[in-house]
């Protein structure tokens, strides 16, 4: 299939080794910022943060954070461009989307005199929240749909990623306190360019299950 969406994705792969000596530009960085805003979430929530590491002493203390565990995605740490740490809400507040409605009427979304009736929506967060205020389960699946969203903006942009579930979320949490106030990280996102020699991953063939085991249409 010729089209632009399917050749992104068709080149997007897992880096394995990323080139120290290759930095992501001022103006590209911007426009991942820009794709993570504006990325899709249930009743427009955006329950949560993106924390950028770009410095060396930043990288430091992630690469501290694999002390226990996960030891085969700290080389990315300090090789990779930037580090984005994607992470949720575990207790999102009715006062947290009244956040969003005021932008929506900031915006011109929605009309002042609709506020009261725009917190309709929150239904959807009491479904998913628990006796004891909790939602994580819900606010983090958010954070995937900007993981996603993300990947193909890289895609198009030709910059590499490696989508890290193998981190230490608890000691993330200590070391990053202060940036996170309380949302917690569950998966982080390697950006930069590949080793050209010790990327094993990039000349590998694409491979994915066929479609008619993977789309049904009724």
């Amino acid at each position: 299939m010729n089209h632009p969406i399917i050749t992104d994705l068709q080149q997007r792969y897992t880096a394995k080794r990323y080139d120290s000596s290759k930095r992501i530009s001022h103006d590209k960085l911007d426009i991942i910022y820009e794709a993570l805003r504006l990325s899709a979430s249930s009743i427009n929530s955006q329950p949560w943060k993106f924390i950028v590491i770009e410095s060396d002493a930043a990288k430091q203390r992630m690469d501290s954070t694999f002390a226990n565990m996960f030891q085969f995605n700290q080389p990315h740490i300090m090789a990779a461009s930037h580090i984005i740490l994607f992470a949720h809400n575990p207790k999102y507040s009715r006062d947290d989307f009244a956040k969003v409605i005021d932008k929506g009427i900031a915006d011109g979304r929605t009309a002042k005199t609709d506020r009261d009736a725009a917190f309709a929506a929150f239904a959807f967060v009491e479904l998913n929240t628990d006796s004891h205020g909790f939602n994580s389960e819900w606010t983090k699946a958010q954070t995937y749909i900007a993981l996603g969203n993300c990947l193909h903006t890289l895609a198009r942009l030709k910059i590499d990623s490696t989508t890290m579930e193998g981190i230490d979320s608890a000691l993330i949490g200590e070391v990053f306190a202060d940036e996170l106030d309380g949302y917690v990280c569950n998966v982080a996102l390697a950006i930069g360019y590949h080793h050209p020699t010790e990327d094993y991953n990039a000349t590998l063939p694409k491979s994915r299950l066929d479609i008619d085991s993977v789309i049904t249409i009724i």
